[in-house]
């Protein structure tokens, strides 16, 4: 398949690439920079390369250093993982340039899905329907103004060329418009390199559904859904597969639709498209990741598809319906949680040293994490340093083991959201399948709210 896979990214989801490519017997040099250097992972790595310090411009944004990087150590592919340089077109080109293999969709695609505004044109010609939004905010302050006003608000300004919440911003007044542009390019040019914006109408209360396709360029097969609406600041926490309460021939009828527009297009990767449901208005087209996502662990343990090892097979030039004829049947539920080092109130980054760091081993619980005892949650990276994800053969049951796995969870010199989390999934509505985009926001504005430890 490859020869030698280079990791260039960090944390969790390195971690689960060091493993997969192990498992696969592919040799992995990690990429990190030095901050990252005494993680886990790159121990566990066939080798390494430092690329830069901590901040990612000087280190996981740094398309040269990482391409001859992965070049030097005699790599034949380049695997970007998610954020960083999952999505940049010029890094894909320029790994090509170098002859290495961009494990993701061609550049050409990069350059469309990549662009949130170019996807959501092409998806509303094959037929999707759109959430209402804007074209690419261009032009000067007040230009940029006027087009969001023309759309009217509420509305939640988006970066173009990245993903994951960072820099979304809603705007419910308008006199802060101006600052929330400013903050939203500033937290776009830091996650992905570059500023452009575009904004969306924000909708009241819906549900986040996305749709895992997996595409080759000649035929495509849908993995199903993930319901992802436990949002904090337009970050998840929460993700589950399936999504709860929604009728399943609906959803079948849209994972087939996502799975034919991006087979007829041509499209050449895993790819997720993310929509919002209601019950008044059905499904609207948000956009399209082309890069795998932080969640991805539920639909694996739902479909027993491994969607690492489906990217690399992908990648490699295999027929996504060889190994896929048909799309997986689902078994069982599966729940997700990001474990951050955070406020568990206000949300606010908790870096330190991890004293006390013991996963939970409960049988029907995976979890995935880049750290160890002893390990920095430093400043400079998204403050994610788990997922735990349980599984069992309802819903139900896997709320509840998900709920005790946590309660086994030993973190000691950080703060986190474990007490938050633990609590949301003992709240009724959210027991009983209600979830929607501000239910975590109301959860944690309701009286008498205190996290669970």
């Amino acid at each position: 398949m490859f020869r030698k896979v280079a990791v260039a990214n960090r944390g969790t989801i390195a971690a689960r690439l060091v493993r997969a490519l192990s498992g696969l017997g592919i040799p992995s040099h990690v990429l990190c920079s030095e901050a990252d250097v005494d993680a886990p992972y790159v121990h566990a790595a066939g080798g390494h390369t430092v690329i830069g310090p901590a901040p990612p411009k000087d280190s996981y944004l740094n398309r040269e250093k990482v391409a001859e990087a992965a070049r030097a150590a005699g790599c034949d592919a380049v695997h970007p993982g998610y954020g960083f340089l999952a999505e940049d077109a010029a890094f894909a080109e320029l790994c090509a340039a170098k002859g290495l293999r961009f494990i993701g969709p061609s550049p050409k695609w990069l350059k469309v899905m990549g662009d949130k505004v170019a996807a959501r044109s092409l998806m509303s010609g094959k037929g999707l329907p759109l959430c209402p939004s804007t074209g690419i905010l261009e032009g000067s302050p007040a230009d940029m103004i006027r087009e969001c006003e023309k759309l009217g608000f509420p509305l939640l300004i988006k970066p173009a060329g990245g993903g994951g919440g960072i820099g979304m911003i809603p705007v419910l007044d308008p006199a802060r418009l101006p600052q929330a542009l400013e903050t939203a390019a500033s937290q776009a040019e830091r996650g992905f390199g570059k500023r452009d914006l575009y904004a969306e109408r924000l909708l009241s209360s819906p549900r986040h559904v996305e749709f895992q396709v997996a595409s080759d360029g000649r035929g495509a097969v849908h993995l199903h859904e993930r319901d992802c609406s436990v949002q904090r600041r337009r970050q998840k926490v929460v993700e589950e597969a399936g999504a709860p309460g929604i009728p399943r021939e609906f959803l079948e009828s849209m994972a087939r639709k996502a799975a034919a527009i991006l087979a007829e297009s041509g499209y050449d990767h895993l790819g997720t498209v993310e929509t919002l449901y209601s019950q008044d208005t059905g499904f609207g087209f948000l956009e399209v990741n082309p890069r795998l996502q932080v969640e991805h662990a539920v639909t694996e343990e739902v479909t027993g598809v491994d969607l690492v090892e489906l990217q690399l097979y992908v990648a490699a030039g295999g027929r996504v319906q060889e190994k896929l004829p048909a799309p997986p049947p689902l078994s069982g539920h599966a729940v997700e949680a990001r474990i951050y080092a955070e406020d568990p109130v206000r949300f606010l980054p908790s870096p330190g040293v991890l004293e006390t760091f013991r996963p939970p081993k409960a049988r029907g619980v995976r979890v995935e994490t880049g750290y160890r005892e002893g390990g920095a949650v430093t400043p400079y990276y998204d403050p994610m340093i788990a997922q735990v994800i349980a599984y069992g053969p309802d819903r139900l049951s896997a709320l509840d083991l998900l709920f005790e796995a946590l309660g086994d969870f030993g973190i000691e010199g950080v703060k986190t959201n474990i007490g938050f989390i633990r609590a949301l999934i003992r709240h009724d509505p959210f027991r009983e399948g209600f979830t929607h985009t501000t239910l975590a926001e109301e959860f944690v504005k309701a009286k008498g709210y205190a996290p669970m430890e």
